[in-house]
């Protein structure tokens, strides 16, 4: 445990990381920000130090995991003609599940007052599901452009699909349900068929 006065380095992602161990032992009941720090190793005031309270922290704790996915669906524009197209994608859908994926979403809609600050962040132009939507269209529109993507396959619609599908599968799994990743693979694949 971190000692009191003693400053705690990337304090944000340390308490985002316990976060998501704590939701994806115990379901999003379990969260608390006793358990949180007490997971962290931190003093137990030290969520309270960063965040207004404990909506604010899944909020932004969500924000976060969106904006990492959403980096990561942009940074599809540079791997036009490399690897397979359908590994590509699937390295960026299969990040929506990362790290907890969908216990974070039913955590947060299990918080109205978080719920209301991530549709707010979003509506404000924070990255989310539209975002991951566009780079991914950006990018199946270059493969198609390079012949690595059949002319008939419509990039907007297998963008459209696959982060519906994406948001569908998180928002209906919890802990102990089985495990969406495969269904996002075939998903993939079945799509980018001519």
């Amino acid at each position: 445990m971190s000692p009191r006065g003693v400053a705690t380095p990337d304090v944000r992602e340390r308490l985002f990381a316990a976060a998501e161990r704590v939701v994806d032992k115990g379901g999003p009941g379990a969260l608390t920000s006793r358990a949180v720090t007490t997971e962290a190793g931190c003093a137990k005031g030290l969520l309270h130090a960063h965040f207004a309270g404990l909506d604010e922290f899944v909020a932004e704790l969500c924000l976060d995991r969106f904006a990492r996915t959403a980096a990561k669906a942009r940074a599809l524009s540079g791997l036009v003609g490399q690897g397979t197209v359908a590994g590509n994608l699937d390295a960026v859908v299969l990040a929506l599940f990362d790290s907890g994926g969908p216990a974070l979403s039913g955590l947060a809609l299990t918080r109205p007052a978080a719920a209301r600050r991530i549709r707010e962040a979003l509506e404000g132009g924070a990255p989310g599901f539209a975002a991951i939507q566009e780079a991914v269209t950006g990018y199946l529109a270059g493969e198609q452009k390079l012949g690595r993507l059949a002319e008939a396959v419509d990039p907007h619609t297998v963008a459209l699909a696959l982060v519906g599908t994406a948001h569908h599968l998180l928002m209906t799994s919890w802990p102990g349900t089985s495990d969406p990743r495969p269904a996002m693979t075939r998903l993939v694949a079945a799509l980018l068929r001519d």
